[in-house]
C-alpha cells in the first residue's frame, strides 16, 4: 500500500463511530466526492433521500467515523453501508456485505477505515454471519492493499452489467 501524504495542519483529537441518520446524507454525499467514489454531479440529495427511506427498509446500516479536530470542529471523514442479508445456502447462515467505503483524502492513513471495517466485521460476527464480503473497483490498488491487511482474501470473481443507462467506472 503506498503510503499518503498528510495534511500537516490535520490533526484529530478525538474519533467515534456511530450510525448515520438521514440528517447526515449531505455530509456523506460530500464525502463521495471528495473521496472520489462519486462526482459532485452524481451525489442529488433528493435521490439520496429516497435511497435512505429503501436502505432502511432493508435493514442496511450506515455506519460514520465522526472526528474532531483542533478547537473542536466535528467532521463526518469516513463511512461504509452494512447489510446484513439472509440466505437459504450455507446452512441458511446469513452474509453480510459492505458498500460504500469511503474515507476522506486527508484522513486517509489514520485508521478511521480500520474502525470502521472493525465495526462491521463486529455486527456481522454478533448476526452470526458466516461471511462479509465487499468488492472493488479493479483500479483502486491502495484498496485492494488495505483490505487484504485487514485480513480479506480475493475470492472468486466479480461480474456486472450496467443496467438503466449506467456506466461503470
Amino acid at each position: 500500500m503506498s503510503e499518503k501524504k498528510q495534511d500537516a495542519s490535520f490533526a484529530i483529537t478525538e474519533t467515534r463511530l456511530r450510525p448515520g441518520t438521514a440528517a447526515d446524507l449531505p455530509a456523506v454525499l460530500g464525502l463521495f466526492v471528495a473521496s472520489g467514489l462519486d462526482a459532485a454531479e452524481d451525489v442529488p440529495l433528493d435521490g439520496a433521500l429516497q435511497s435512505w427511506q429503501a436502505m432502511q427498509a432493508l435493514g442496511a446500516e450506515l455506519w460514520l467515523a465522526e472526528v474532531a479536530g483542533q478547537g473542536g470542529r466535528v467532521e463526518v471523514l469516513g463511512c461504509l453501508t452494512l447489510y446484513i442479508l439472509p440466505l437459504l445456502a450455507h446452512r441458511q447462515a446469513p452474509e453480510a456485505l459492505v458498500e460504500d467505503v469511503a474515507v476522506h483524502p486527508k484522513a486517509q492513513g489514520l485508521g478511521l477505515g480500520r474502525l470502521l471495517m472493525e465495526q462491521a466485521m463486529a455486527v456481522a460476527r454478533a448476526h452470526g454471519c458466516y461471511k462479509l464480503a465487499l468488492s472493488s473497483n479493479a483500479k483502486r490498488v491502495d484498496a485492494h492493499a488495505f483490505y487484504e491487511h485487514l485480513g480479506f482474501t480475493r475470492h472468486g470473481f466479480s461480474f456486472v452489467v450496467p443496467l438503466a443507462g449506467g456506466t461503470l467506472q
